[in-house]
């Protein structure tokens, strides 16, 4: 699998992030190291949503940051996992292309059983109308958010 991968912040756990993908047979793709966390957030997530990588992993200081930056990305999916658990259910239910991980409480190994998980779980075909309502696409597709009818033939706008 290509990994797009990127850090606001070289540190001993990045450079384990890095190598246990290595060793597991990806390939990895360094996209931004050492640059502020948006442009980090960013360049991962359009390497994954523009197919020159199947999936990305992020990392800064909580993880919040380049999380929030990769998710303005139309079709980045980041979720902040901090457990192989909470990362099998973002892939799983949610559909998550990009992890983030926060640098602050996260050792090697921790981050080596998150990208393991994270990488392995399958998404849930059941979720496809839900992951589906999470990326509206152009306001005259039929689940657009902002379509009057909205999606399920609902009104969106609010009240």
């Amino acid at each position: 699998m290509r990994i797009a991968f990127g850090t606001d912040e070289v540190t001993p756990v990045t450079d384990a992030v890095k190598a246990h993908l290595a060793a597991r047979g990806h390939d990895v793709v360094a996209t931004d190291e050492g640059d502020p966390w948006p442009e980090v957030g960013r360049a991962v997530a359009d390497a994954v949503a523009s197919g020159a990588a199947d999936r990305g992993v992020v990392c800064c200081w909580t993880g919040t940051g380049v999380a929030l930056a990769a998710n303005k990305v139309p079709g980045a999916r980041a979720a902040l996992c901090g457990d192989a658990e909470t990362a099998r259910g973002a892939r799983r239910w949610n559909d998550a292309n990009v992890l983030a991980l926060g640098l602050r409480l996260t050792t090697a190994t921790v981050a080596a059983e998150v990208i393991d998980a994270f990488l392995v779980t399958d998404v849930d075909p059941d979720e496809a109308a839900n992951i589906a309502r999470v990326e509206p696409g152009p306001p005259d597709r039929p689940n657009h958010p902002d379509r009057p009818d909205g999606p399920d033939g609902r009104f969106a706008g609010g009240e």
